[in-house]
């Protein structure tokens, strides 16, 4: 999208994680990551801003490894803050997320609940946000943090297709490929219409839009926090229905224990980024968003991961 509104792009990735058949062939591509190949292009050229999506960011493993997740997620962002800062560059857009709310007291989630994040996770990009706000008090950076809350759905030929999946929506959907025997839905017996967890679904698409508009809004020596969601809940069981009637085939679904740490319903208010930016988020229909999901993963045929 940044290349559709005619921006110079440039895309910084070690490839740990990541696709480099998902850079589009009009970007500029750098193998290397934000610590150092990110910190050499900024000293060597001119750029009027970043956009920072890199991090570790598998809640479980953060439990387990939570030195990957301080030095992976802080000490490489700190460097990039760094060398932003002494390249002059002056815009921001930071990826947060909204596991820096933990459990939360009240859906739906504003900007001002409180943050209590509940794995390392979510306290590393907390972490973040705070040494953003000191650079742009301190140097007039002009920020903005999103916190994005489940993301979801394709655009441009681009959509999720990782080693290690975590996300409902495209497990659901390698269950209807054959490539996972069964879903296993965590908890029936949740304080919900069914009994299953709700979350809040993005199109990525809107997700995109959003980045754009806080580019382009952003103010030197502030630092923006907004929740990026649909504002509307779905369960477990609503999404895995979504999947059945988009692909036309049964999916199994297995029922298993809550996870710990799992809240019930987790719902974004993004009435602050709608107000603020412009943002109007258009592609908040579950079926849309599982349509795109699914027409993506269809077009990788084999290249598609398998679950592991």
């Amino acid at each position: 999208m940044l290349l559709e509104a005619g921006h110079e792009v440039v895309v910084v990735d070690d490839l740990s994680t990541g696709n480099a058949e998902g850079v589009p062939s009009a970007a500029r591509f750098i193998v290397g990551d934000i610590a150092q190949a990110a910190t050499a292009l900024l000293g060597a050229e001119t750029f009027d801003g970043v956009l920072h999506f890199a991090a570790q960011s598998l809640v479980g493993e953060s439990v387990q490894q939570p030195e990957k997740y301080w030095h992976g997620n802080v000490v490489k962002t700190f460097e990039l803050l760094e060398a932003m800062r002494k390249a002059g560059t002056p815009r921001l857009v930071f990826s947060s997320t909204a596991a820096v709310y933990g459990e939360p007291e009240q859906v739906p989630i504003t900007e001002d609940a409180p943050t209590r994040p509940t794995n390392p996770y979510g306290a590393s990009k907390l972490a973040i946000d705070h040494a953003i706000t000191s650079y742009s008090i301190a140097h007039g950076l002009a920020a903005t943090s999103l916190r994005y809350f489940n993301v979801a759905g394709a655009y441009g030929g681009l959509g999720e297709n990782r080693v290690v999946e975590t996300h409902l929506i495209p497990l659901v959907l390698q269950v209807a490929l054959g490539h996972r025997k069964a879903i296993s839905v965590f908890g029936t017996d949740w304080p919900t219409p069914d009994g299953t967890a709700v979350r809040d679904y993005i199109h990525i698409r809107d997700l995109a839009e959003a980045h754009l508009l806080a580019l382009a809004t952003s103010e030197p020596g502030t630092h923006r926090i907004y929740n990026l969601g649909s504002g509307t809940g779905f369960s477990v069981r609503e999404v895995i229905s979504a999947c059945e009637r988009v692909t036309g085939l049964p999916i199994t679904a297995q029922d298993a224990p809550r996870r710990p740490g799992d809240p019930a319903t987790l719902i974004a208010s993004s009435e602050r980024a709608i107000a603020d930016l412009g943002w109007h988020p258009e592609h908040n229909d579950l079926d849309e968003i599982v349509s795109d999901a699914w027409d993506f993963l269809q077009s990788l045929g084999d290249r598609a991961h398998s679950a592991r």
